[in-house]
């Protein structure tokens, strides 16, 4: 049986940790730390999630001399959207058709 692209609960852990901050850029060792994936899993995710568009990355910098720069990745406005809706898959039918205190 073929897989959905991007179902695995890895890819939702990380979608989910990094939809907290999701305007924020996120640095490989933060997110492996938050989420508690390897980074044998978690940078395959990283490149795919960018591949698909979902993801921007981009060097960043350090803040003090002799450090190296850091890779950092943060979602793009589609990846906001696709790991909004595998967040709100997660919850209880009940609370996904709440809507300003009504249920529909």
């Amino acid at each position: 049986m073929a897989r959905k692209p991007n179902s695995s609960p890895q890819t939702a852990g990380l979608l989910a940790v990094m939809l907290r901050k999701p305007r924020a850029w996120h640095y490989g060792y933060e997110l492996s730390r938050d989420t508690g994936l390897s980074s044998g899993t978690l940078y395959p995710l990283l490149m795919r999630l960018s591949d698909r568009g979902l993801l921007e990355s981009e060097w960043q910098e350090p803040e003090r001399p002799g450090k190296p720069p850091r890779h950092v990745y943060r979602l793009t406005s589609e990846g906001r959207a696709f790991a909004r809706t595998k967040a709100d898959s997660k919850k209880p039918a009940a609370a996904r058709s709440t809507v300003i205190g009504a249920t529909i």
